[in-house]
């Protein structure tokens, strides 16, 4: 460690308590990305009264955080807490729990993986249009972020459980997961609240967790008394627990169960949301996307094999990724005393990554606050900080479903611009609200008119 002297030694941007609290209390999404984009990536650190977490989103900064020096800043401490306390220790925990999950749980979201799942996805998607059209043919608005997560969630279930789920159960599961997912933002932001004491958000979040548990036991136990059949996730768990350990843990294949499911449906699930919303206000990229999509697919069913010839709508993907990140921040704690862009950080420090931050810094992205699919032409992209866009994370702990994110949102996009035109009938700007991911605070109700 440098001496004190050391010219290298830098002092952080502070942001004091009387002009951070206020901003974070306002929009705590959107205003934590203006701390950093003010700082010019700079390492910030936040006067919260007895908390004083750094803000990283240097693209730098992020390679050493979750690549390089990743074994010294771990997902633990008070922001990993009220994620763990649904998601246990599993694929998002860490030490042995965390190695042993994702050596069994890696071969089940490689892209090759994934990829042979296309064509079931792709079925589920399409028989999910049907509910859709009745819809589009009484002209009632739908809710887009509830339809968006309601055939996510049976895509998810179909593919990745089997036939162990029926669709009653999985309706059932889906709201639990997004009360928990948006139940914990006030311990987020206030993270050092004292769990002895009920804070906003509580009393839901342990009845949603109590439901998960209700529904996924049993499924376990199920399973578990019948001879693992299939490469679906539930039997592949069980099986690798017995060949890993002998015994099958109930308590870990659940926490693996539930960790699978956040992963597999949550980023989908919540950028579809914010999709409709952007496509409203940018009629061009709308109908360049329509058009695009009628070309390729006529009007035929949507098949996997139509995605390499949809460049525009992998661009749109990726532009949506960056602009609306499903992770507002990655937490981690310092193991050790170390540095980050030349400043002393403690062990035990809270360190947060903020992909919402990276995104928008313009050393990195021109005009960061525009939506522009074209930024993603090859040629352009190529040249970018390999750091500077990390919607899914990276280095060790990325998230394993972004495979699948790629397989299973282009499908939902295509199948549904390919049948209908969509008409925002509320548009209004939308407020990111902080949680296990990012969602709008309002409701987007579409109207859906048939493509002739």
């Amino acid at each position: 460690m440098p001496h004190a002297t050391d010219p290298s030694v830098t002092s952080p941007h502070v942001l004091p308590l009387h002009k951070a609290v206020p901003r974070l209390v306002k929009d705590p999404v959107t205003e934590l990305a203006r701390m950093g984009v003010e700082a010019r990536g700079k390492v910030v650190r936040l006067d919260l009264g007895p908390f004083r977490p750094y803000l990283i989103s240097h693209p730098d900064h992020v390679q050493q955080v979750l690549k390089t020096d990743w074994t010294n800043f771990v997902r633990e401490g008070m922001f990993w807490r009220p994620v763990q306390r649904v998601t246990g220790r599993s694929i998002l925990g860490e030490g042995d729990g965390w190695a042993s999950a994702r050596k069994i749980l890696q071969p089940l979201f490689t892209a090759r993986y994934t990829a042979s799942l296309a064509e079931d996805m792709a079925d589920i998607i399409h028989g999910c249009m049907a509910e859709l059209d009745g819809y589009a043919r009484a002209g009632r608005p739908i809710d887009g972020g509830h339809q968006m997560t309601s055939i996510v969630n049976q895509a998810v279930i179909k593919v990745l459980f089997g036939g162990r789920i029926s669709r009653e159960v999985a309706e059932r599961l889906q709201p639990e997961f997004a009360t928990c997912a948006t139940s914990i933002a006030f311990r987020l932001l206030v993270p050092f609240a004292p769990y002895s004491i009920k804070v906003p958000g509580d009393r839901a979040f342990l009845r949603s967790a109590k439901k998960i548990d209700e529904i996924v036991y049993p499924l376990i136990e199920q399973a578990r008394r019948e001879r693992p059949h299939s490469n679906e996730v539930v039997s592949a768990l069980i099986a690798a627990r017995l060949e890993q350990e002998g015994e099958v843990d109930l308590k870990q294949v659940r926490d693996d169960l539930v960790s699978i499911y956040g992963a597999a449906s949550e980023t989908t699930a919540m950028s579809l949301t914010w999709l409709w919303s952007v496509l409203h206000d940018h009629p061009e990229v709308n109908a360049r996307l329509q058009d695009e999509i009628a070309g390729v697919v006529g009007g035929g069913p949507v098949r996997p094999a139509h995605m390499e010839r949809l460049p525009y709508l992998r661009m749109v993907l990726q532009e949506l990724l960056r602009v609306h990140p499903s992770a507002w921040i990655i937490p981690r704690q310092t193991v050790a005393d170390t540095e980050i862009g030349g400043v002393r950080i403690k062990a035990g420090s809270q360190v947060l990554v903020s992909p919402y931050t990276t995104h928008r810094l313009p050393e990195f992205w021109e005009r960061p606050l525009e939506f522009d699919p074209e930024r993603w032409a090859d040629e352009r992209s190529a040249r970018r900080h390999r750091y500077a866009f990390i919607p899914f994370g990276a280095g060790p702990h990325v998230c394993l479903g972004q495979a699948l994110f790629y397989v299973e949102a282009p499908l939902v996009i295509a199948n549904v611009l390919s049948r209908y035109r969509q008409v925002l009938t509320n548009p209004q700007p939308l407020t990111p609200v902080p949680g296990a991911s990012v969602r709008p605070k309002e409701k987007l109700l579409l109207r859906l008119e048939p493509r002739r």
